[in-house]
C-alpha cells in the first residue's frame, strides 16, 4: 500500500522508482532592462490602488501547535475536497499536520472560507473509525485461505475525504486504512491489510453532524499476486485497486460513479446506486470497478506511481476531466490532468494518447516550482477542483510543501500550506493553473503596452524530486522576447491572450506572493505543443 508508512510520521519521502526525464533550458546573466520605446506606450494597469491582499506567512511554524489552531488559515492542510454551503466554502482533508499537532483530537478535520482567502479551522468531523472498519476487516481475514486471526487493535489511517453535495445531502467519501501488515509483524515480508471507503451524510454541513453509513468499497485482491513480500523493494502489489482516495461525480444523465485508487492497478470508476451511494453488489472482483487510468502496463507493472484522482465534468466543453498526483507525495509530487467524452474513458492526454491504456498523463499542469525570492514549492499535487456556484469560476486547491532543508526551518518539508489558484481554460478546452494563488485582487482592464517590461518564467518539464525555477524575460515593445530566453510575442486584448514564442497564454490579475512586500501584478498561464504548464509573472 503506497501510503503504508506515511510521510507525516515519518516526515520523509520513500522514492518506490524513479523515471527522471530531464528537460533543461539555457540560461544567461540577466541583460539590463531594454528601453521601452516606440508607438505603444506602456499604460498602467487599472488596478485598485488600496487593495490589501493576504499578507499570512508560508512558514507558519511558530503557531503550527494545536493550542495556535486559531491562527492556521491555511497552515497544515493535505488532500483536501472543497464544497459550497451556503455562505461558506468548506474545506476537509487527510489527517495531517506539521509535528502531528492534530494527534488525539479527531479525524477528518475541515474549516471554512467566505473568500477562499480566510479560512477559519473548524475542527474535526469524526471522532474514531466506526466500529464496521474492524467488524469487515477480521471478518474478511477468517474468510481467508489460510483463515488469518483477527487484529483486535488496528492501527488506522485517515486520509483525503471527498465531500460532494448530492440533491439536498452532503455526502462524504472517506478513506480508512488498516496499517498493520497481514501477517507476522514486518513490512517488507508482508503487504499490509486493506484500506476501506467508507460514507457518511449530513443535509447540512455547518451543523458537522454527519450519520454514518457503513462500507462502499475496500480494497480486495483479485487473486494474481500473493501478500507476501520479498523484501523491501518488492511492489508487486497484492491488491488489485487500492480503495483509498475517492472521487465523486453524478453525470448530466444522472449515473454516479466513485473514481478511487492508488498505485495499485492504477485509478477505478465504480458505478454506484443513486439512492445509497454505494455500488448494488461487490460479489466478484469485477464489481470493484474498471479501470480508467494507468501509468504503465498493469500486466508487467502493477505498482502504478499515480494517485489522488479528482474528476469534473465541464458542461462548457462537453468532457470529463481526470487529475492525477503522479510520484511520491512529500517533494516529487506534480499534477496531471486528461479528458474523455465518456465517463469511463478511455481518458487521453493533449496529443491523443490514451492514459487508460497506460500511457504517461499529459498535460503536466503543477510540478515542484521556483519563483525568484523565495525558497519554492514541492509537493504539489492531489488536488480538489471546484467552482463558485455564482460566478461559475473553476478553482484548484491542494497542499504544497517547502523544499527539504530550508534554512531555519526544522523538517522544512513538513511544513503544508493550502494553495487556492484559479483554473483558466485554453482555447481547445485544457485546463490552466493560474501561477499565483488566489488572493481576490479585482479584474482589471489592461492594454498590450501594460505587457511590456520584466518577468520571470517557468517551464514545468518534468524532473523527479526538482523544482523548475523562473528566468528572467523581457517583453519589449517591439514585441521581441529577450534576457534569458529569446524570441517574439504578441497580443490578443480581447481574449486576454498573449502568445509568447508560440505558446497561447491566459494573461489574469495577480497577486505576487514572492515579492518582500505583497502586490498587484500580471500573470499568464498556458500549455505548451508538449503538454507543459508555461507560467509568467510581471516583477516590472
Amino acid at each position: 500500500m503506497k501510503k503504508e508508512n506515511f510521510i507525516l510520521k515519518t516526515i520523509s519521502s520513500i522514492g518506490f522508482f524513479v523515471a527522471v526525464i530531464l528537460m533543461t533550458s539555457c540560461s544567461k546573466d540577466d541583460p539590463a532592462v531594454p528601453e521601452v520605446g516606440g508607438p505603444d506606450p506602456v499604460v498602467p494597469p487599472v488596478v485598485t490602488p488600496t487593495f490589501n491582499g493576504p499578507t499570512y506567512a508560508d512558514n507558519y511554524t511558530a503557531f503550527a501547535s494545536w493550542t495556535t489552531r486559531s491562527q492556521w488559515n491555511l497552515a497544515n492542510v493535505h488532500d483536501p475536497s472543497v464544497e459550497k454551503s451556503g455562505e461558506y466554502y468548506y474545506m476537509y482533508q487527510t489527517d495531517a499536520s506539521y509535528g502531528n499537532a492534530h494527534e488525539g483530537n479527531g479525524h477528518f478535520f475541515y474549516r471554512r472560507s467566505k473568500d477562499l482567502i480566510n479560512w477559519e479551522f473548524m475542527g474535526s468531523s469524526m471522532d474514531q473509525a466506526p466500529a464496521w472498519v474492524k467488524d469487515s476487516l477480521n471478518n474478511k481475514r477468517a474468510r481467508m485461505s489460510p483463515a488469518l486471526p483477527p487484529i483486535e487493535n488496528p492501527n488506522y489511517g485517515f486520509w483525503a475525504p471527498c465531500v460532494r453535495k448530492v440533491g439536498n445531502v452532503f455526502r462524504m467519501y472517506y478513506s480508512i486504512v488498516v496499517t498493520n501488515p497481514i501477517t507476522g509483524t514486518d513490512t517488507n515480508t508482508s503487504w499490509t491489510e486493506r484500506a476501506f471507503i467508507g460514507l457518511a451524510e449530513t443535509t447540512d454541513l455547518a451543523s458537522n453532524n454527519w450519520v454514518d453509513k457503513g462500507m462502499v468499497v475496500c480494497s480486495e485482491p483479485d487473486g494474481v499476486k500473493s501478500y507476501f513480500r520479498n523484501g523491501g523493494n518488492d511492489w508487486d502489489a497484492y491488491f488489485k485497486f487500492n480503495a483509498i482516495d475517492p472521487s465523486f461525480i453524478e453525470t448530466p444523465e444522472g449515473e454516479q460513479y466513485l473514481i478511487y485508487g492508488s498505485w495499485h492497478s492504477g485509478i477505478a470508476a465504480l458505478k454506484l446506486n443513486p439512492t445509497t451511494g454505494k455500488p448494488d453488489k461487490l460479489k466478484t472482483i469485477d464489481d470493484y470497478g474498471v479501470r480508467i487510468a494507468g501509468r504503465g502496463n498493469v500486466n508487467t507493472n502493477r505498482w502504478q506511481a499515480l494517485e489522488g484522482p479528482e474528476i469534473i465534468y465541464n458542461p462548457e466543453t462537453q468532457y470529463y476531466y481526470l487529475f492525477l498526483a503522479y510520484d511520491e507525495l512529500s517533494v516529487a509530487y506534480n499534477t496531471r490532468v486528461a479528458r474523455s467524452k465518456n465517463i469511463l474513458g478511455p481518458y487521453v492526454t493533449n496529443t491523443g494518447m490514451s492514459i487508460t491504456n497506460g500511457a504517461e498523463c499529459f498535460p503536466l499542469v503543477t510540478h515542484p516550482y521556483q519563483f525568484k525570492n523565495h525558497t519554492g514549492w514541492v509537493g504539489f499535487a492531489h488536488c480538489a477542483v471546484f467552482q463558485n456556484p455564482e460566478t461559475k469560476q473553476w478553482f484548484y486547491a491542494s497542499q504544497a510543501r517547502l523544499p527539504e532543508g530550508v534554512a531555519g526551518i526544522a523538517v522544512s518539508n513538513a511544513v503544508m500550506m493550502g494553495h487556492v489558484h484559479g483554473i483558466q481554460w485554453t482555447e481547445d478546452g485544457w485546463p490552466v493553473i493560474e501561477p499565483e494563488r488566489y488572493a481576490g485582487v479585482p479584474t482589471t482592464t489592461f492594454a498590450e503596452g501594460n505587457l511590456v517590461g520584466t518577468w520571470e518564467q517557468i517551464t514545468m518539464n518534468y524532473q523527479y524530486k526538482t523544482m523548475q525555477k523562473a528566468v528572467t524575460i523581457f517583453l519589449t515593445a517591439d514585441k521581441k522576447v529577450s534576457g534569458d530566453i529569446t524570441g517574439t510575442w504578441s497580443y490578443d486584448p480581447s481574449k486576454k491572450i498573449a502568445t509568447i514564442n508560440g505558446v497561447k497564454c491566459n494573461v489574469i490579475d495577480a497577486w505576487d506572493w514572492e515579492s518582500a512586500t505583497r502586490k498587484v501584478t500580471l500573470s499568464y498561464t498556458g500549455i505548451n505543443s508538449a503538454g507543459i504548464a508555461v507560467w509568467g509573472k510581471k516583477i516590472n
